[in-house]
């Protein structure tokens, strides 16, 4: 218990650590200040902007297309990890298309991105559906590889039905990975999102850092970045709350929540 009490604290130690280091690098004179402000400038222009409807608005357009892209991707994912795992032979003939379709970066969509949809939720939606989309799959594909074969044959016997089995043993060994995926996938969305926005100009944070660089506004860049990496956090801590509250009954989550 009190090593597990005990990580917030480190935690904000390091974080205050880099507050220090990044206060005393630009006003020790080793970078300049126009490409660094001081900690205490960033933060400053950050509570500057957070009074702003403008900034309020832009992280809502971020967070809606993260949250509704995820949502796209995890339901795709997991139906179509849960019948190319249980349909016999379907998984050896897809095998190949998705060693093919899975290592495609995303920011190779961005061209047909535009195209389709230009600078717009759409546009950020298809790069976050197709990364988060492969994050789940294969996850969902080792978890249903992982359903014991004795139970299998077993339910089998007793003459369950295929939806049976999906609901009372695929799905039961199936979750532990179907969560690792959402965890996955709720951060690559996230990425993808805000680099939708800076790359493509969809609306949201990213379009916001990139509007702020092209006007030479050095500290509303970083303090821009710095809400989307407290944003970022933010989106991790909650995956991970969720992934607890589900696998509550699992004995890893036991053993790591302790006594």
């Amino acid at each position: 218990m009190r090593r597990l009490a005990g990580r917030p604290l480190y935690g904000l130690a390091g974080l205050g650590g880099l507050l220090v280091l990044l206060e005393a690098v630009p006003r020790l004179g080793l970078v300049d200040k126009r490409f660094l402000p001081p900690a205490s400038h960033i933060l400053g222009t950050l509570g500057g902007q957070l009074v702003t409807a403008e900034l309020w608005f832009a992280l809502g357009e971020t967070v809606l297309g993260w949250a509704l892209g995820l949502a796209i991707a995890f339901c795709l994912a997991v139906a179509a990890g849960v019948v190319i795992g249980i349909v016999p032979g379907l998984r050896a003939a897809t095998r190949s298309t998705v060693e093919f379709l899975r290592p495609i970066p995303s920011v190779a969509l961005v061209p047909l991105a535009t195209l389709l949809y230009g600078p717009s939720l759409g546009s950020t939606l298809l790069l976050v559906v197709y990364a988060s989309f492969w994050q789940v799959l294969i996850q969902v594909l080792y978890g249903v590889a992982a359903v014991d074969s004795v139970a299998d044959d077993t339910a089998r016997s007793y003459g369950l039905s295929s939806w049976s089995r999906v609901r009372h043993l695929v799905w039961p060994t199936a979750l532990p990975y179907v969560m690792t995926g959402l965890r996955l996938a709720a951060a690559v969305a996230f990425i993808l999102a805000v680099t939708a926005e800076l790359v493509i100009g969809s609306p949201g944070l990213g379009a916001e850092i990139q509007v702020a660089q092209n006007s030479g506004a050095v500290p509303t860049v970083y303090a821009l970045i710095v809400l989307a990496g407290l944003v970022g956090i933010g989106v991790n801590a909650a995956v991970r709350l969720l992934e607890r509250r589900v696998l509550s009954w699992h004995p890893a989550v036991r053993s790591e929540a302790g006594p």
